[in-house]
């Protein structure tokens, strides 16, 4: 089903699968590497105890834009999971998904780009899983995070950069953008 409503989807939008999947120009083989072991990493998403203030504090955020209560905390268990396996900070994850695709995990962007974190379809294929979904919460968090941690590696931590790299871009709109609703809604106090 989830097939179809892609297809349909990427129809009503102008697109195809092939369209998305043929910019493969920026595929660095190091990332290819990392995504593919990330994608066939045990799914084990093991609640943790020691997250429950976090979880509680940021569902309250979460709720107007996530109003479903159990998926919010589905969601937000597993944006913390991922990206703590990822070695991020779960608020600058939830900062890009706010700006990428304001958690609709069903977007898609006029590039093509899929879900919460808008991941680019070519990676599926170009690591070995086209039968993942990257419209699973997931999926699409383990990549998404994956992807913006080799960006943070690649520029020795400066965030900036590793941010216009992930969306990207040369302009420091996109970063300025992330930080915006970092400081305003997903900062820690």
């Amino acid at each position: 089903m989830k097939q179809i409503l892609l297809g349909v989807a990427l129809t009503l939008l102008g697109l195809t699968p092939a369209v998305a999947i043929e910019d493969r120009t920026a595929v660095e083989p190091e990332l290819r590497k990392l995504l593919k072991k990330a994608a066939h990493e045990s799914d084990n998403f093991a609640d943790r105890f020691d997250g429950e203030v976090w979880l509680t504090d940021m569902s309250r955020r979460l709720e107007k834009r996530v109003p479903d209560h159990d998926f919010r905390i589905e969601l937000l268990k597993n944006i913390h999971y991922e990206a703590r396996r990822a070695r991020i900070e779960p608020e600058l994850v939830l900062s890009v998904i706010q700006i990428e695709s304001n958690f609709n995990p069903y977007a898609i962007s006029v590039a093509g780009a899929i879900g919460l974190m808008q991941v680019m379809p070519f990676w599926l294929k170009e690591i070995g899983k086209p039968g993942d979904s990257l419209f699973d919460a997931r999926t699409n968090l383990r990549y998404g995070c994956t992807i913006l941690r080799y960006y943070l590696d690649k520029e020795k931590g400066n965030r900036v950069r590793a941010l216009m790299r992930y969306n990207g871009t040369r302009e420091r709109r996109y970063p300025a953008k992330v930080y915006k609703v970092f400081d305003q809604r997903w900062q820690p106090h």
